[in-house]
């Protein structure tokens, strides 16, 4: 009887960890297509004849649709069915990358994009929710979580090494078309590992908390993506921006009334998630910044190629896994709020080591130490974050958890890529005569001392919240 026990319950682990590998590579996949198309972009002007204005919606349709509909589709995953939404999302998503990699036109390639975003909007939560139900205990929750990190930051990096050597070798269409392989195989794998979970009680779908939730983030993602291509005083980006705030404004009125609301508002008033998202928010904002920044900085300054350019945050992705692996043990040895302060103090510093990079720099000695720093910290703090920000979370609402992280994750990066770049170009601008370098270089250390500043700050917010408020028992202590 004990054998067969023992039997069961190895199984039974063997499947979790299976299901784990397969989420992660989905996540890696949904993750290299956030900036994957970045090195492309030339060859899809070249080859689809876009013009100037329509090539920034193939970027700019994936995070419209993702960011807009993240919290739509994780109370979805609640409601219907996590492995449901899960599999949807990842066929959609797949099916999408067929569209892009085979399209002829201009708008088929803005339309694939747009769905593709709506996939990863329906799989990302969903995924992210299945992780943590399948793994309750808060040690190998944070072990499961920081393994689901790494390989997405992994994503991250590789995507502009990827894009580079499918571009220069072969062709933009490649980049699409390789994710095919991993949706197919997610699809066909997972229902045999993982069992569908959802809300333990009947509910039904709050629709005008929906329409007006996903308007106002809609609304929010896409007058921060014109604020970034434009000016915040352009009426295209502040119109927007206005009616995002007046759709929140509505949406909070509505689900103070609704009987079955999309977010109850004790689920976003819960201090300890609320502090974790806080600092989520201004961690998304410097690190979405400084990717962006740094790659145009190697680029425009230092004078790397594409690829180069991309080969060099190799070392980023490598320092991130390090952090990653150390970020369960600081957390078990320091508890979770000294381990968050460390790693987000330890990032700062790494953000004012990169704000130092010269335009006569070597690689080693000028770029590849406040990268390294950095990304260390940045692998620290990811795990330790999500944990937090899930704390408390339950059959009931683990996707609505899931998809607020995201979401967070989603509008601190747009605001920060927003606000970050148009400082350095503000600096940029006014230094003109002294030297293009020079000037650009001014730019790029001013908006990366800001992201350092608030990163300081998700620290300090941190430290003087996160104390006070009580995360429920089975928690690492704070």
């Amino acid at each position: 009887m004990t054998s067969v026990a023992t039997t069961a319950g190895a199984d039974a682990v063997g499947r979790r960890g299976a299901a784990l590998v397969v989420l992660c590579f989905v996540q890696f996949m949904l993750v290299l297509d956030d900036n994957v198309v970045s090195v492309a972009l030339p060859s899809m002007r070249d080859d689809l004849g876009f013009g100037a204005a329509g090539l920034a919606w193939v970027v700019n349709a994936y995070f419209l649709a993702f960011g807009g509909l993240l919290l739509l589709f994780g109370r979805m995953a609640d409601l219907l069915g996590r492995r449901r939404v899960f599999l949807t999302g990842v066929a959609l998503f797949g099916a999408a990358g067929l569209v892009c990699g085979l399209a002829q036109e201009p708008w088929q390639l803005v339309a694939g994009r747009f769905v593709q975003g709506a996939g990863s909007a329906m799989a990302s939560p969903a995924a992210l929710a299945l992780i943590a139900l399948l793994f309750p205990g808060s040690a190998e929750r944070a072990r499961a979580f920081g393994i689901w990190g790494g390989i997405a930051a992994l994503g991250g990096t590789m995507g502009l090494v990827i894009s580079g050597a499918l571009t220069g070798l072969a062709s933009w269409r490649w980049i699409f078309l390789i994710n095919l392989p991993v949706a197919l195989a997610a699809v066909v794998l997972l229902p045999r590992l993982v069992p569908e979970s959802r809300a333990g009680r009947a509910a039904r779908l709050d629709v005008p908390g929906a329409v007006l939730g996903t308007g106002a983030l809609v609304a929010l993602v896409y007058g921060l993506l014109r604020a970034g291509e434009s000016s915040w005083g352009d009426a295209t980006a502040a119109g927007p921006l206005v009616l995002a705030v007046v759709l929140a404004v509505a949406f909070v009125a509505v689900e103070a009334r609704a009987a079955e609301p999309l977010v109850p508002l004790s689920f976003l008033s819960f201090r300890f998630r609320a502090v974790a998202n806080g600092a989520t928010l201004l961690f998304s904002a410097a690190m979405y910044a400084m990717a962006f920044l740094l790659m145009v900085h190697l680029q425009t300054v230092l004078g790397y190629r594409p690829l180069a350019a991309g080969l060099a945050y190799l070392p980023y992705g490598a320092g991130i896994l390090a952090g990653m692996w150390l970020s369960s043990r600081a957390v078990a040895r320091l508890g979770m709020r000294p381990a968050l302060v460390m790693s987000f103090l330890i990032t700062a510093a790494g953000l004012l080591l990169l704000s130092g990079v010269a335009p006569d720099d070597g690689y080693a000695s000028g770029v590849l130490p406040g990268m390294l720093v950095t990304s260390i910290g940045c692998g620290l703090s990811l795990p330790a974050l999500t944990v937090a920000a899930l704390t408390g979370t339950t059959e009931e609402n683990a996707g609505l958890g899931s998809a607020v992280l995201s979401s967070v994750q989603q509008i601190g990066g747009a605001v920060g890529v927003a606000v970050l770049v148009a400082l350095a170009t503000r600096r940029r601008d006014g230094l003109t005569v002294e030297g293009s370098q020079y000037a650009a270089t001014e730019g790029f250390s001013f908006a990366l001392v800001v992201a350092a500043v608030l990163v300081a700050l998700g620290a300090a917010v941190i430290a003087a919240l996160l104390g006070r408020a009580r995360p429920p028992e089975g928690t690492p202590d704070v």
